[in-house]
Parts: structure tokens; sequence; C-alpha cells
């Protein structure tokens, strides 16, 4: 079968500040824009060409697909953007640093919106002009399907819808994919790739810009995960 490479966007503004960013459009800092070039030139050098790149709808993950499509001079390949694959809603969280949340709630709470499997975060009002149902690029999602906090247990699930509709289906014609994900959406393609357990994918490490590359058998079946760890970096992020 055809390559599947997962890559995190680079460090944004807001991982920088260690702020939940979820649906929030929030853009690259310079160290995030130097880590995705980082990684196209890594998957340059590996030989790595792709037919299909597919990114969420938030600006992290599309210029970082493009800075990758470009150090590999590929920005030919053809891009889907799709909001099943946007970054887990923090609902009322958004915004709002690390610490800050800690001082409000508590550690332990805290500790299981950011890593508990089934724990979801305070909604987030309908009416909140940061609601994705306020927005026009979800114009054509209908209202009811359009998340206001998800726990991620509830973000696996609508990234499910895409896989299977969109990007299984592209891997079976033997066709190599590069997917430009968050931290939780790549957790939860990880955890439909691999059936990993709930725990164990919920503290699975994501690094920025750091590719995942599955090969897979023709049943979509993981033969092998390889993380390229060795890349140089120019810095790294927090991560929530």
């Amino acid at each position: 079968m055809g390559n599947l490479v997962i890559v995190r966007h680079g460090e944004s503004q807001w991982n920088r500040e260690n702020r939940f960013t979820g649906w929030a459009d929030i853009d690259l800092t310079a160290n995030g824009i130097e880590q995705a070039r980082c990684a196209g030139r890594a998957l340059a050098r590996a030989g790595f060409r792709f037919d299909l790149a597919i990114t969420s709808m938030l600006k992290r993950t599309i210029r970082s697909q493009w800075l990758i499509l470009d150090e590999m001079d590929a920005m030919f390949t053809p891009v889907i953007s799709h909001w099943r694959l946007n970054e887990r809603h923090y609902g009322a969280l958004t915004g709002h640093s690390r610490a800050e949340m800690i001082e409000r709630f508590g550690e332990e709470q805290v500790w299981a919106w950011r890593r508990g499997f089934d724990s979801r975060p305070p909604l987030m009002e309908s009416t909140d002009a940061r609601a994705p149902q306020q927005q026009a690029r979800y114009k054509d999602v209908p209202r009811a399907e359009l998340p206001l906090g998800e726990s991620l247990h509830d973000t696996v699930e609508r990234v499910r819808v895409v896989w299977n509709e969109t990007i299984a289906p592209v891997l079976k014609q033997g066709k190599d994919v590069i997917i430009s994900s968050h931290g939780n959406s790549q957790r939860a393609l990880v955890k439909l790739l691999e059936d990993m357990p709930d725990e164990e994918v919920a503290r699975f490490d994501v690094p920025n810009s750091v590719p995942l590359v599955y090969k897979l058998d023709t049943d979509l079946r993981v033969l092998e995960r390889k993380s390229m760890t060795d890349i140089p970096h120019p810095g790294s992020s927090a991560i929530l």
C-alpha cells in the first residue's frame, strides 16, 4: 500500500504561550515556520512524494502543509482541508493559559481535561463569536455537528468519519497521503490506526512537525510505524 505520513503543525503563538487553542485560528510563530520547513526537507531527503495532502480548516495546519510541500518542491500536490481534522474543541477553556485554569479549577481537574479520554471541558456558548456556528468557514456544516467542547473520545469519533469517507479510500488505491494535523486529531488517527488503548493514546506524545510514517497492508493494518525524530529542529514548544 501507499505511505501515510502524519505531521503535527509547527509551533503556534498559543503553543508558545501555553494557551488552550482548540478551534481558534492561531498562526505559526517564526519558530513554527522553520519547524515545518525542517519537516519538509527531511521528507524530501527521504524520497517521499505524495498524491494527496490533507489539512484541517485551521491556518496553522494549512500553512504548515504549504511549507512542507514547498520544501519538497511539490506545491502542485492536491490539498483537501476538512473540518473533521480540526484540533479538539476546548470549549470555554479556549484562549486561557494552563496556569490560569489550574488556579481556577485545580491541577487535577485541568489534568483530566487535558489527558482524560472521556473528559469534556466546560462548553463554549453557541452565541460566542468564536463558536464554529458563528464562523463563515463552517457555513456548509450542519450546526448540530459542530462542537462547543469535546473530549478526546469525541474527537476520535469525528475523525473516524473523515478517515472512513476520505482518507482510507485513497490509501486503498495505493496512493501516498500526508496529513497536516493537530495534537489531538493526530492522537485520534493513531487510535484508529493502531487501536491504541484509551489511556495510552491520551498520553501519546505528539511533537510539533515530527513526521510519523506508517506503512500499511492492503487492509490498512499497520505493518510499521516510524517517527522521524532525527530531524534538526530550531526549538521545541509546550504541548497541552
